[in-house]
């Protein structure tokens, strides 16, 4: 008895061992035919049926010829396997209009020389063909594949496929990598003219308006109160009064900026003037991250995207210029975003301490609702409004509270920063 069940065990170890063998055999199989060898199959099988049951030569011809056709395409699938594979981006990011090399890598690691074969690599919504030619045993071959930026935007690269085939287009082997690479297509920026991107300069240039008891520029005297620094008592104005005096300051700084960028597309013409405000917010704030200035640099935020740290705004990562353009290149319309005066509104309530904002729109809002955005901040924030509209004429307009400037092409915008800061 013992030996009998062992026997039953070990059967059913071996059907389950040949099962699994027969699936992996059918799924290649499956695989490995395309559809016009499906096709052909079919043929020949319905042929082969009627040379058997009604006795025609014919049939008996076109089973014959599918069936060969079928086994001289056997010999081109073999060795598919003894590829390794392999991509390397020239670099992880271009500018719209730029172009990126992808090398691909395709080595034969058997001992034996390998057929031609196709080597397919996805980029974007693409297929790119490239033909990888004989190999012989162990030799490499580096293709070179451009990948032209055409818009702004993040393009996925790979996975690579190494596909063997016959001549005929009836059966086809492909090997996968899982290499898979990510292009960001940055938006072309301008090059602003130095400190274009605060109003409220270091402390070589213009102090702000808000008074301190302790910093470099002096602006005036005040009574002492119990707290204040003895170090910054004016004995000079306290012998003329008789009473403790100290001195009182206008705060320098380095200038605080914000860029709110309205992302909703309903305020734009059209997609080519929503990519001048990207190219437009992008400028400036790239500018404040290279003068390390403190910034906050945000958008409309879209519902399923990433958390918004202030209601209705999406913070945009900006530790660096590198970093925060591939934000931008990663920005998407906000399809129920909020509108810019409310956006700007919201920023206002954040509480956070700013010296200049810049709000940056399309063609469509009217000047009024800037004027409307621009009340919401106190009164020693500078709020530059930028409206852009694509071969606009170039033009600024310094109306209280806002700095009202149209931006026609993203050349211009230089000019405008440069006139601003005058």
């Amino acid at each position: 008895m013992p030996a009998l069940a062992r026997g039953r065990q070990l059967l059913r170890r071996w059907w389950r061992r040949t099962l699994r063998r027969l699936r992996r055999a059918r799924r290649a199989t499956t695989q490995a035919v395309t559809p016009l060898g499906r096709f052909v199959a079919a043929v020949a099988l319905a042929g082969l049926t009627a040379g058997i049951a009604s006795g025609w030569i014919e049939g008996w011809f076109v089973a014959v010829l599918g069936a060969l056709l079928l086994l001289l395409g056997l010999p081109f699938l073999a060795g598919a396997r003894s590829y390794r594979a392999g991509l390397e981006l020239s670099r992880a990011n271009a500018v719209v209009g730029g172009n990126v090399e992808v090398g691909v890598i395709v080595e034969n690691t058997s001992a034996r020389p390998q057929l031609p074969s196709v080597a397919e690599l996805p980029v974007g919504d693409a297929l790119r063909e490239v033909t990888v030619p004989l190999l012989g045993p162990r030799q490499t071959v580096e293709l070179a594949v451009g990948v032209p930026a055409l818009q702004r935007g993040v393009v996925a690269v790979g996975p690579l496929t190494v596909a063997r085939r016959d001549p005929l287009g009836l059966l086809r082997r492909d090997l996968t990598w899982p290499d898979r690479h990510l292009l960001h297509v940055h938006p072309r920026t301008a090059m602003l003219p130095p400190g274009s991107a605060g109003l409220v300069r270091d402390l070589e240039g213009q102090s702000s308006r808000r008074l301190t008891d302790s910093d470099l520029s002096f602006h005036a005297v005040r009574d002492y109160v119990p707290g204040d620094a003895v170090r910054h008592i004016h004995w000079r104005s306290t012998a003329k009064t008789g009473s403790l005096m100290v001195r009182q300051f206008e705060e320098s700084q380095t200038a605080r900026v914000a860029v709110l960028f309205d992302a909703r597309r309903e305020e734009y013409g059209s997609d080519e003037e929503f990519e001048l405000g990207v190219s437009v917010a992008a400028s400036i704030s790239v500018q404040a991250a290279r003068e390390g200035r403190e910034r906050f640099v945000a958008s409309a935020w879209a519902p399923g995207r990433v958390r918004p740290s202030i209601d209705g705004l999406e913070e945009l990562p900006s530790r660096s210029p590198h970093e925060l353009l591939d934000a931008w290149a990663e920005l998407d319309p906000a399809v129920e975003g909020l509108p810019i005066d409310a956006l700007a509104r919201n920023l206002a309530d954040s509480g956070r301490a700013l010296s200049i904002v810049a709000l940056v729109t399309g063609s469509l809002p009217e000047a009024v609702r800037l004027r409307r955005a621009a009340l919401a901040f106190p009164s020693d924030v500078h709020v530059l409004g930028i409206r852009c509209e694509v071969l606009a004429e170039p033009r600024i307009a310094w109306t209280s509270p806002v700095t009202l400037a149209t931006v026609g092409e993203l050349g211009d915008l230089p000019r405008l920063m440069t006139r601003r800061i005058r």
